[in-house]
């Protein structure tokens, strides 16, 4: 079953495009990893989803029902953490967690105080004496305080501490192990990396890739060096090979294509080494942005 499925979904602000003509199914109990730069519609998307704005074109569905038609009802199964976080500055964390709480109709008392002492949260303190980090704790903790079925994160771990954000991952993977369904934006690779299952990949607006993260890393790119003396670039005019740069005795390079091929082609020439490895997810990322 898919929970998220998205259909040529365009929101266009003026003659500006937020995004356009999206395509995109995030299946039930996926990590699904969002990335992208800041400006390429990642949160665009996402408020498309809340039905926080409405698209020009397209259609949004979750747990199979419109976006936008059954925004209210769906909205009780999703726990969303916004890029930006604002609150009233007076309110007491704990106030503000059993005002969130009372949206529910159930008892969110003792998942609040779960995720408050796993976050190192003071619940007596006023919002406006937090940090932005700590605010950020609120965030995640009001997002998840009703054991949602669908987690929406959108940039979730700025200003969190290394130590605070590995807490945070493994909060996310058990509420994935119970059955919660997370789509996580993010424009930090690493993090999709160690949390995600697949991953789309957007620029400009527009989805460019969509695969697991396994393959995305594995089966597009070699990062390949060669050592050894009078190394001919022109020998390496084979399809597939970007940033072949040349330093001295070295020859490195990326290359996505029939590996037989470059066999052939390296064991033509005289070398001292080579090293052939898998490229690492920020590379493989920059690749389809340049």
């Amino acid at each position: 079953m898919n929970i998220i499925e998205i259909k040529n979904l365009t929101k266009l602000y003026g003659n500006s495009i937020g995004i356009e003509n999206v395509n995109l199914e995030v299946k039930e109990g996926e990590i699904f990893g969002f990335i992208g730069p800041n400006g390429a519609g990642k949160s665009t998307t996402i408020r498309l989803l809340m039905s926080l704005i409405h698209p020009t074109s397209g259609e949004a569905k979750l747990f199979g029902k419109d976006a936008i038609e059954y925004g209210p009802e769906v909205r009780k199964d999703i726990g969303y953490l916004p890029s930006e976080i604002f609150y009233y500055d007076k309110m007491k964390v704990k106030d503000l967690l059993n005002y969130s709480a009372s949206f529910y109709d159930k008892d969110c008392s003792k998942k609040i105080k779960e995720l408050s002492d796993i976050m190192e949260l003071d619940l007596n303190r006023r919002i406006e004496d937090l940090s932005y980090g700590n605010k950020k704790k609120v965030g995640i903790v009001q997002g998840l305080l009703h054991e949602p079925k669908l987690i929406i994160l959108d940039e979730p771990t700025g200003g969190l501490d290394p130590l605070m954000q590995q807490k945070f991952f493994n909060i996310i993977r058990d509420e994935n192990k119970k059955g919660a369904t997370i789509f996580f934006s993010s424009h930090i690779l690493s993090e999709v990396q160690e949390l995600c299952n697949r991953v789309a990949i957007i620029k400009d607006g527009s989805i460019i890739e969509v695969q697991d993260i396994k393959t995305l890393r594995e089966n597009n790119y070699k990062k390949i060096s060669i050592l050894g003396n009078n190394l001919n670039k022109d020998a390496f005019n084979l399809n597939g090979i970007t940033k072949l740069v040349q330093d001295k005795d070295e020859l490195k390079f990326f290359y996505k294509g029939d590996i037989n091929a470059m066999i052939k082609t390296i064991s033509s020439i005289e070398m001292r080494d080579i090293n052939i490895e898998e490229p690492t997810l920020e590379e493989v990322f920059m690749h389809y942005y340049e």
